[in-house]
């Protein structure tokens, strides 16, 4: 199929995504570093998995949650990076109209998915840290069933409409998506029609999920600071802390570069297409590899059996 940009057609059967307009000659090499990162994520997840299912004593709400989180992990960055490494190694540009609602609705989903989970586990630091006897009554794992089957019942609700405020638009200008995957704005900015409802619901979908999700992590932490810095020594202090420090990295490590590309993509409207896809790609990217890095060199448990698992052979 042609990549001409004059095709006349109301409804596409098929979609082009250009890779990272402006670099396709450096796709190959680009290609590399994608790569190895989605290897180390797929690898680190299930690693993280795994040492969960086979350690008893890692059965409890926060591992749990990790867990919630490693698979979301898996499914956020599976739904993106096979395509685009398809696209950079055989220029497999096309997709199917439908594929590409598919694949924009499981982004956005995942992606709401793996910020209600950092709030269930800042949830499990406020109750570990300010109410440590009630604990285990608190957080039973039918509480943490339910908060994992609410996270993905809002993910799933709340983001079902980007698909059908999509599919209601006309595309007769053009069917070139100049990205690596069906992002949302991305894909209707190319539709002939008002898309103002489209850009109100983003803009509300950012306020309902991250805004609220960063307020609550926020209320939680203020809750811990204040826990923290009641204990009598420093010593104290830290080591306390210490056990919300994998949680502080993962939730940072998901939300700037989410907010780096929200920043740039409304508000820096000089900066190259290409830097808006790269930042777009790192946000997809860079937390479902640093998640099982982060849980796993400041786990001891985790780390303990992964040792066990891979035990050093001296010569």
């Amino acid at each position: 199929m042609s990549d001409s940009n004059t095709t006349d057609f109301t409804n596409p059967s098929t979609f082009i995504l250009l890779g990272i307009p402006g670099l396709e000659a450096a796709h190959v090499w680009i290609s590399i570093p994608f790569c190895a990162i989605y290897a180390l994520a797929i690898l680190g997840n299930f690693t993280i998995l795994l040492i969960v299912k086979i350690e008893p004593s890692l059965h409890g709400p926060m591992f749990y949650f990790l867990c919630m989180l490693a698979v979301t992990d898996l499914a956020l960055s599976t739904s993106t990076v096979p395509k685009m490494l398809s696209i950079f190694w055989f220029n497999s540009r096309e997709i199917d109209f439908s594929a590409c609602l598919a694949q924009l609705y499981f982004i956005h989903c995942f992606s709401a998915m793996e910020s209600g989970i950092l709030v269930a586990m800042a949830l499990d630091r406020y109750v570990a840290i300010c109410h440590p006897l009630r604990h285990s009554t608190i957080l039973t794992n039918a509480a943490v069933a339910k908060l994992g089957l609410a996270v993905v019942l809002r993910s799933s609700m709340l983001v079902l409409p980007n698909p059908f405020l999509a599919r209601r638009c006309p595309y007769h200008r053009t069917n070139i998506i100049p990205h690596t995957y069906c992002e949302h704005i991305s894909m209707v900015k190319l539709a002939c029609a008002d898309i103002r409802v489209n850009n109100y619901y983003g803009f509300s979908l950012i306020f309902l999920i991250t805004g609220v999700d960063v307020f609550l992590i926020a209320l939680s932490y203020t809750q811990i600071l204040r826990a923290i810095f009641s204990l009598p020594t420093k010593d104290a202090w830290l080591k306390t802390f210490w056990t919300c420090s994998s949680h502080v990295f993962a939730t940072l490590a998901f939300y700037i570069p989410g907010l780096f590309f929200i920043l740039t993509h409304r508000f820096a409207q000089n900066v190259p297409l290409h830097f808006h896809v790269l930042s777009a790609n790192m946000h997809i990217l860079v937390s479902p590899m640093l998640n099982p890095l982060i849980y796993g060199l400041k786990t001891k448990q985790i780390r303990n059996r992964l040792l066990w698992l891979f035990p050093h052979k001296g010569p």
